[in-house]
């Protein structure tokens, strides 16, 4: 694959309506010609941390006590009942993304100590081979290299919102429209 899009962002584009990706930042941590693509969505919180989740029973309590605090984001529709860790950190000497994905707690527990932000996620986001760059000719998304304000907890909220403002003076326009033109 020559464009592939491994480590970047996609944004679903203001017109795509379909609930789960709605106004939504995904991560993409595969995209080859063999596998298709896979991601997390990173502006997901579904309100619950690591320790609401995971019983004393599952987690040793030293990963437990690391982990406790961690929040977890829905990562997409597929694979629901799977919980998963990934790694997030910035290389201010490169400006870069660096991420490890499909984490055990144990080794969650090793890139936290490293200085990496860590997230939970329970599902992630998978196309077919072909598939993704079908619904990016159909601008259905919106390639985005990342910045380090992903890492950020306290930007998901905003996050599509911040990241369109910055793509164009038109984007700007349609990242401050309310969400329901309707309702206007």
């Amino acid at each position: 694959m020559n464009d592939s899009l491994q480590g970047q962002l996609i944004l679903a584009d203001p017109s795509l309506k379909e609930p789960t990706f709605f106004q939504s930042v995904l991560l993409l941590t595969e995209h080859n010609d063999e596998n298709g693509a896979l991601g997390y969505i990173l502006n997901r919180p579904i309100g619950r941390n690591v320790g609401d989740l995971l019983s004393k029973d599952v987690l040793p309590e030293d990963q437990r006590n690391r982990l406790v605090d961690v929040p977890v984001f829905m990562g997409g529709p597929v694979n629901q009942e799977h919980l998963t860790f990934s790694a997030l950190g910035w290389s201010e000497e490169d400006q870069t993304l660096q991420y490890s994905t499909h984490l055990s707690a144990g080794e969650a527990v090793m890139h936290e100590m490293e200085g990496f932000h860590i997230r939970a996620f329970v599902g992630y986001s998978g196309w077919e081979v072909g598939q993704l760059e079908g619904e990016l000719e159909q601008k259905a998304w919106i390639p985005h290299q990342p910045d380090k304000l992903i890492i950020d907890l306290s930007k998901v909220d905003g996050l599509w919102k911040e990241i369109l403002r910055e793509l164009s003076p038109y984007y700007k326009l349609v990242a401050d429209e309310p969400d329901n033109l309707g309702l206007n």
